[in-house]
């Protein structure tokens, strides 16, 4: 009889254990941790006992953050959109909308500020057989969002209204950028592929032109200078990104920018946890009252 009692108790006690640790997770969350940290802590925890995985803890502190981010912390700045001019001819901007491969390009009427709707490049296949188009008439409505939007709710709008892109504006009616419900997300399940995606291990460092470079956040510094001529140090950090991301003091996020050696380095993704990919152009040097030009330093 005891031999019995002791198998039932033997079988039973995987199910027991893990019962308890679901309950302890529980009594965890019910307490109602005082703040972020202790709510992460317990996180934390459920991940090192097997109950969440990597990927779904990760998520979780994607969508905390998200909470917490504006539309101004993700945008991507007005000088940086891609835009298409209204009264130029469609020769002249074609081309870019080609390399860039950006599905919806903001359309304006010679000024930023003046953004008249939205261009999806799926409907310029029907400008391929009707060349005398109204391009006007191809046009989708644009959405104007405040810098100060919670990303939470821009999340909602964009799912509720099925859109995938809205114009940031500042106090005064301005546009400050724009953002893609693909930035949004990214935030939260981490790197999506898109026209930024570098997939050759080679192609760390590719030019653009006019001067400007676009970086893998995971290039080795010696690579990086010996391409830039620049003598950043290796003994501390060996990516670039290690190198921007200590310059910021905090996890660089998308926009945020950083001048070191002569360089400046613009973020142009990131993730909650790491920055991923750069532009670089060299510094404007500041107004010089000698007529020969400033030398670029480098780092001692």
């Amino acid at each position: 009889m005891s031999d019995h009692i002791d198998s039932d108790s033997e079988r039973q006690e995987p199910g027991n254990r893990q019962r308890s640790l679901l309950e302890r997770l529980t009594a965890f969350l019910y307490r109602e941790p005082e703040n972020r940290e202790q709510l992460l802590e317990v996180l934390s925890e459920a991940h090192g006992r097997n109950l969440l995985d990597a990927d779904a803890l990760s998520m979780i502190e994607g969508v905390l953050q998200v909470s917490d981010l504006r539309a101004r912390d993700l945008m991507i700045p007005r000088a940086q959109m891609d835009v298409v001019e209204i009264g130029d001819p469609v020769a002249t901007w074609m081309p870019r909308v080609i390399e860039t491969g950006h599905s919806r390009f903001p359309v304006i009427d010679g000024s930023r500020d003046h953004i008249i709707g939205i261009l999806l490049a799926k409907d310029l296949l029907r400008y391929t057989t009707e060349p005398d188009v109204d391009l006007r008439s191809l046009l989708r409505p644009a959405v104007f969002i405040p810098e100060s939007k919670p990303l939470n709710v821009l999340l909602r709008d964009f799912r509720s209204k099925r859109n995938h892109i809205a114009i940031v504006v500042d106090e005064y009616g301005g546009v400050a950028g724009m953002i893609t419900i693909e930035d949004v997300l990214e935030q939260i399940v981490g790197d999506i592929e898109d026209e930024y995606d570098i997939d050759e291990q080679e192609d760390n460092i590719i030019a653009e032109g006019d001067g400007r470079f676009r970086v893998k956040a995971l290039t080795e510094l010696e690579q990086f200078n010996a391409n830039f001529g620049t003598t950043f140090p290796d003994e501390e950090f060996d990516t670039v990104g290690g190198l921007v991301t200590d310059a910021l003091g905090r996890v660089p996020r998308r926009g945020d920018t950083a001048e070191l050696g002569g360089l400046r380095f613009e973020v142009l993704r990131a993730d909650p946890r790491q920055v991923e990919l750069l532009h670089v152009t060299r510094a404007i040097p500041e107004q010089r009252h000698s007529s020969e030009p400033e030398p670029i330093p480098h780092d001692e």
